[in-house]
């Protein structure tokens, strides 16, 4: 199409914009509406008070069955009441054993093997009346007699002892037991239950495997527990009698059957011979007590009675765990101490007999070691002084004075620590620092009394007056201990109270002496999980990490971290607090030096084996505190903390782009009439810029600052900008890879990116060093040498955006300018040999875009060559003028082209396009008849063909 004498024509008509019309109101139209009730005016409608008799009856029955009707209300609160007086367990949570059950289990394992001696988890048909069903005996003197000779049948001929059993195994084995217990008892099979729990109990005296026997105790327990409760359960049923009865003494003599089992089952546990397994099962019915008396007085005398037969059991970890169960069923019915005390006196008796134990297992530590089995008693120590203190502190100063009277009080120091409020031990913070400082308890190190009492002066400090004097007797304490392993584990705990409760010179204080503690003999390689703890728990509760990071010791304190991957992490929790706890700005250089010091050592870890997920969060932690470095009016000094940023952060492409964009950003800043700090910013950005690895990034970062520095007058850097930017165009790859990792084209972010560009260059006027239209031609160029997909249309859509700017270019005023910029219209002043330039370029995309048609026909891309023919057709229609015979004749075969593929387009579009041209006939009938003229010929020919 050389011949082709395109010449646009000038705008005629003013472009109007059609404004919605507006409606006044007085209401908001998100306001939600409130609904009005209309009363109905029948007479029969008020009658009913708006409904019919159905819907009457249908809300009386909804009303009887809504849960939250008053009659309803009222029958679930006589409900609730009853079942709050029938409440047996306590309501703290803090007593519930439940609670503790799951620690126990997980903290004291072992891998040795396990034996278990019971008659129950064989075949049942090998046993003495196992299989035999009690519902046979329909006599109620026969079915006493069988249970009776079922009993003095119980002895060890049956046994079977299980052996070399592993943990899981001998768990598996007791929850079996479990069943079977239950199964047994829901088979009324009364005597074989209690036969189950008596042989459960028996096993309690077993400490062959020492370090098991907490988890041990747990296990036979919970059998005891749901042994209680299924007499519990059955002695209430018994007792509420038939819900059907009305006679007061037919309700009285059920109780009175219910008592009469109640001592029965208490009459058959007192008949066992040996002691340990009698005081078990009695204390799992102790619940049932309530059916013999209300009175705890009553309670309190059978508590007694127990205490006083716990004496008899001489293993003292066996007795200690006794006495606990005994204290966990005593709680449930007595708020009563006393019990309690009198127990831990027992205790405080046979409290030497341990360390008995202990010598021994110091002359044979592959048994278990001393510190191992004083461990085994804090479970029942703990929960024991937690009942006693428990709503109640009259106890806690005479427990304190008789631990004081104990001679290797590490034991029961540890309990106390671990069980008595903490502002209890606040209080009396200085005469616990005294106690740990006299105890010498084998078994019992000082550092593990230090670490509970930081634990609970962390929670609630002592008196401020006190707080001084505490801190430094407790740390001359801990700084005595040789072990690296224990001096750090104290630091660990006593860190958060240091952070929370002192100044800034106290926390810089501890971290020199970390750092001069841990630095001999290298002792940090084996303490970095500790190291970082300490750190941590520092940064979480001091009030401001600005200070922290201006203190001489802080800094030093990360040289610790010698292994790469531990000090990487540990500068990216430090730049997380930053984040989420500095203030909104910063100024101070001292900061700004420990920032740039840390965001150094994460940017050096930075290489080419790095994740992509890890580089990003590296990046987000460095943008956050390039954001709040700010140095008020004083720009130079912010454009100087950039150019240090650059040079510092050269592995992270996404902190590059951060600092172009905080570049630009100052550079709006500006307020001096000079362009000079600006023309600063823009070059520092077209320096940064190539750095960055993302064309794409490359090509945004140029476009925006070209438009920066068009805005500011800056015309040279900003031609530097566009021309490096189309020149990486071709450079842009044709894919790239989304998060899902799938392959994304680019084609759309080019169309899009190019649009914007061509926008910009309308304001652009062209340097006398490049001739007319000389970015344009750039863009031309470029777009021709772009390798796109065979079926594309984004050279197209590009080409005729192409043609919008040059119409542009041929009017006598551009629609929009930047204030200051003298652009091509006024430049030019519509000079002929200018537009004659235009309307040759207009030819030349003109000739572009037939090729692009030819191309999409050849493809067979039948839609896509009828849409692009409507589309140059109606920029023909508007932009050229229709009396030059090859254009007409141009715009008549993209017609006929167009309807060829009619089937292939919308119904719509045709009759749309034709009736646009009508339009565009109407709005220049009158300015310029020459053009309407030609339209109106036009639009004839269309019609004739």
């Amino acid at each position: 199409m050389a011949n082709l004498d395109w010449v646009c024509v000038p705008r005629s008509y003013e472009v109007r914009k059609n404004h919605l019309a507006g409606q006044a109101t007085l209401e908001h139209p998100l306001k939600q509406q409130s609904v009005t009730q209309v009363v109905d005016s029948n007479p029969l409608s008020r009658a009913l008070e708006g409904t019919d008799p159905l819907s009457q009856f249908a809300r009386q029955d909804e009303e009887l069955n809504d849960p939250l009707s008053p009659q309803k209300v009222s029958e679930l609160d006589l409900k609730s009441k009853r079942r709050e007086r029938d409440r047996t367990e306590p309501e703290d949570n803090t007593l519930q054993w439940s609670s503790r059950r799951l620690g126990i289990l997980n903290r004291f394992t072992t891998n040795e093997k396990l034996s278990l001696s019971t008659s129950f988890l064989v075949a049942s048909g090998s046993l003495d009346g196992g299989s035999e069903s009690i519902k046979a005996h329909t006599v109620v003197a026969d079915k006493t007699k069988y249970r009776l000779e079922q009993l003095d049948h119980f002895d060890d001929g049956s046994m079977r002892h299980m052996m070399d059993l592993t943990q899981q195994e001998y768990i598996q084995r007791f929850e079996q037991l479990k069943q079977e217990l239950i199964q047994s008892w829901h088979n009324d099979q009364r005597v074989k239950a209690l036969k189950i729990a008596i042989q459960c109990a028996k096993m309690l005296a077993d400490t062959t495997v020492l370090q098991f026997y907490p988890s041990q105790y747990v296990l036979i327990t919970d059998i005891l527990d749901v042994f209680g409760k299924l007499v519990y359960d059955r002695l209430r049923s018994k007792a509420s009698g038939d819900p059907g009865a009305v006679s007061a003494a037919t309700l009285e003599r059920e109780r009175e059957a219910a008592r009469d089992t109640c001592q029965n089952w208490f009459y058959k546990i007192a008949s066992i011979r040996e002691l340990l397994p009698r005081l078990y099962l009695e204390m799992s019915i102790f619940k049932c007590y309530e059916f013999l008396s209300s009175s705890r007085e009553e309670y309190e005398k059978v508590l007694h009675r127990l205490t006083h037969q716990l004496r008899g059991i001489a293993d003292p970890l066996v007795s200690s765990y006794a006495r606990c169960y005994l204290v966990r069923m005593g709680v449930t019915l007595t708020p009563s101490k006393t019990y309690i005390r009198e127990n831990f006196k027992d205790l405080f008796i046979i409290y030497p007999q341990i360390f008995r134990f202990v010598a021994r297992f110091n002359l044979h530590p592959e048994i278990v070691t001393a510190s191992s089995y004083l461990q085994l008693y804090a479970p029942a120590f703990d929960y024991m002084f937690l009942c006693l203190v428990h709503r109640c502190e009259l106890h806690t100063q005479d427990m304190l004075a008789e631990c004081k009277q104990l001679k290797n009080n590490g034991a029961i120091l540890m309990s106390i620590l671990s069980s008595f409020k903490s502002e209890f031990i606040a209080t009396n913070a200085l005469e616990f620092i005294e106690l740990i400082n006299a105890s010498e308890t084998p078994g019992i190190s000082k550092s593990q009394l230090l670490r509970s009492l930081g634990s609970c002066v962390s929670s609630c400090a002592p008196l401020q007056e006190q707080r001084m004097t505490f801190l430094k007797t407790a740390f001359e304490t801990i700084n005595k201990l040789t072990d690296p392993n224990e001096y750090i584990n104290c630091v660990e705990t006593w860190a958060v109270f240091v952070s929370q409760y002192f100044t800034v010179h106290e926390v810089n204080r501890l971290l020199g002496e970390l750092n001069a503690r841990m630095c001999l003999g290298k002792a940090y390689e084996k303490h970095y999980s500790q190291l970082q703890n300490i750190l941590s728990r520092i940064m979480q509760n001091y009030r401001s990490i600005e200070l922290l990071l201006i203190q001489p010791n802080f800094l030093p304190y990360l040289d610790l971290f010698q292994k790469e991957s531990v000090r990487v992490e540990v500068c990216k929790n430090i730049l997380s607090y930053y984040k989420q706890n500095s203030e909104e700005y910063t100024s101070d250089a001292v900061v700004t030096n420990a920032l740039m010091y840390l965001g150094k050592i994460l940017n050096d870890s930075v290489n080419a084996l790095t994740v992509e997920d890890e580089r990003r969060q590296i990046s987000q932690l460095i943008n956050v505190f390039i954001h709040k470095v700010y140095f008020g009016r004083d720009l130079e000094q912010q454009l100087s903390f950039y150019v240090e940023a650059r040079g510092t952060f050269s592995n992270l492409d996404a902190v590059y782009v951060t600092l172009v964009h905080a570049a630009c950003k100052l550079a709006t800043r500006n307020r001096s009439k000079s362009t000079g700090f600006v023309k600063a910013c823009i070059a520092y950005c077209f320096i940064t810029i190539p750095s960055i690895g993302a064309v794409q990034q490359q090509m945004d970062l140029y476009l925006l600052c070209g438009q920066l520095a068009l805005q500011h007058l800056c015309l040279g850097q900003a031609d530097a900008c566009f021309e490096a930017a189309l020149n990486l165009v071709n450079e842009l790859p044709a894919a790239t890879i989304d998060f899902e990792g799938k392959p994304r084209s680019l084609e759309r972010f080019l169309v899009s990116y190019l649009c914007n560009m061509l926008a910009t260059l309308i304001v652009v006027p062209d340097s006398p060093d490049q001739g007319v239209l000389y970015f344009l031609r750039l863009l031309l160029e470029v777009v021709g040498r772009h390798e796109f997909k065979t079926d594309s249309t984004a050279p197209s859509t590009i080409y005729l955006h192409c043609l919008d700017m040059l119409y542009v270019q041929s009017l006598e005023k551009f629609p929009y300018h930047i204030r200051g910029v003298v652009s091509n219209d006024d430049l030019y002043g519509h000079d002929p040999k200018f537009l004659a330039e235009v309307n040759n370029m207009c030819g030349q995309v003109v000739d572009a875009l037939l090729l692009q048609l030819k191309s999409l026909g050849v493809a067979q891309q039948q839609r896509s060559q009828a849409e692009l023919a409507l589309e140059l057709f109606l920029k023909i229609v508007r932009y050229a003028d229709l009396e030059k015979e090859s254009v007409a004749q141009l715009a008549v075969n993209l017609w006929l082209l167009a309807n060829k593929a009619q089937s292939q387009l919308d119904v719509k579009t045709l009759p749309q396009t034709l009736r646009s041209v009508e339009v565009l006939y109407k709005q220049v009938k009158d300015a310029s008849p020459k053009q309407a003229q030609a339209i109106a010929s036009l639009l004839l020919r269309m019609r004739n063909s």
